[in-house]
């Protein structure tokens, strides 16, 4: 059991939760990931780290509600514990003084792009942190991504705030006026697709932080596979960062779809089983 410090909504289902793990919050470097049971009939959630307390021994994790998992971890509270949290896990990024690393994060991937760019801040590089959401209302971390980086641009979807656009106009926007030595992208697998295709013909290397679906978090079940290279890899134990050049990122998002009407079928039932627990705390029964 891990008690839960602190629960807040930053964002629409958008939950940033701070949790007792000692030992987790010693050992943890960027880009690594936590898996956490909710209770002891919950599966797996892998969840990147996003901030780690050494003195007072916690990580912060930030989550979005979309399946019946971290719907009910969601629902959580301060004071309330989770059945188990196992990490850190996953090989961390490789952080060294490169120049001018461009850190790209879409939506709820600005929660891994932080702790990369802060690491890539304190080697001694200059960072670049660019953050998008659909809009205003859904973009998070925008102050702590403001300290981390020496600069930031932002863009939304709807032109509600910033730039009103992609992620990837004000890469190429950053591209074009300076030298980039690497980019880091972290969000839906079509924006980091749509990164690497920015920055292919002008040869910058870009990492890529992978979220498949994954089970035991050891490469045991084969569940979180891709294909890089040519060859296979366990995003759980081989990434979760890999060269985005060479991903095969058709192949990531068929196995993706594959899952989808699983999850919709998850969220639907959860909800169901919740309205008849309030049903049932309403009459008594």
């Amino acid at each position: 059991m891990a008690e839960i410090l602190s629960a807040e909504t930053i964002a629409p289902e958008t939950i940033r939760m701070r949790i007792h793990a000692p030992k987790i919050a010693a050992k943890r470097e960027a880009g690594q990931f936590v898996i956490i049971r909710a209770s002891e009939h919950s599966e797996r959630v892998p969840l990147t780290i996003a901030d780690s307390d050494v003195s007072e021994g916690s990580v912060t994790i930030v989550f979005q509600m979309v399946g019946h998992s971290t719907l009910e971890l969601g629902e959580m509270k301060a004071g309330d514990s989770v059945a188990d949290i196992v990490g850190p896990l996953g090989r961390a990024t490789e952080v060294e003084k490169l120049g001018t690393v461009v850190s790209v994060g879409g939506g709820i991937g600005t929660a891994v792009a932080l702790p990369i760019a802060s690491a890539m801040k304190a080697a001694g590089n200059r960072v670049v942190g660019i953050i998008g959401a659909r809009s205003k209302d859904l973009l998070i971390l925008e102050d702590e991504m403001r300290a981390a980086a020496d600069e930031i641009l932002i863009s939304t979807d709807d032109g509600s705030y910033g730039h009103h656009g992609f992620v990837t106009d004000l890469l190429q926007q950053v591209i074009d006026r300076e030298k980039v030595d690497v980019v880091l992208a972290v969000g839906p697998v079509p924006m980091m697709r749509a990164v690497c295709k920015v920055t292919l013909e002008p040869g910058i290397r870009t990492i890529v932080s992978l979220n498949p679906i994954m089970v035991d978090g050891t490469g045991m079940c084969g569940g979180c596979r891709v294909t890089v290279g040519g060859e296979t890899k366990f995003v759980c134990v081989d990434g979760p960062e890999f060269d985005g050049h060479q991903v095969d990122f058709e192949e990531l998002v068929k196995r993706q779809r594959t899952y989808k009407g699983i999850e919709a079928d998850d969220v639907g039932r959860y909800h169901r089983e919740r309205e008849c627990r309030l049903k049932d705390a309403q009459t008594g029964e």
